[in-house]
């Protein structure tokens, strides 16, 4: 049975994955770059993989080049089911 209590609590199970921002053009939506390594099946030598995510952002706060944390949420779009929860690190941009 669900409490009043669970019921405003956020999922815990939510996904998350950390990138770097590589577009900001779109309006409330920025294009982030997730890498990760994996072992190759034959080779067994570490190579990076690479994905980009749409994520939702409600203000224009996040740049091209910074370090953000995204999260898993409900479809906003068709490409867009991602949303930015917080900044890690600001660009270094000279």
């Amino acid at each position: 049975m669900n409490t009043p209590q669970e019921a405003t609590q956020p999922a815990k199970n939510r996904r998350t994955l950390v990138g770097r921002v590589v577009s900001d053009r779109m309006q409330r939506t920025v294009t982030v770059l997730v890498e990760r390594r994996v072992k190759h099946a034959e080779m067994g030598k570490t190579v990076m993989r690479s994905k980009k995510f749409h994520a939702h952002v409600a203000s224009g706060e996040y740049k091209a080049g910074d370090l953000v944390e995204i999260a898993e949420c409900r479809p906003l779009s068709k490409t867009k089911s991602w949303i930015v929860t917080r900044l890690i690190e600001k660009s270094q941009q000279v």
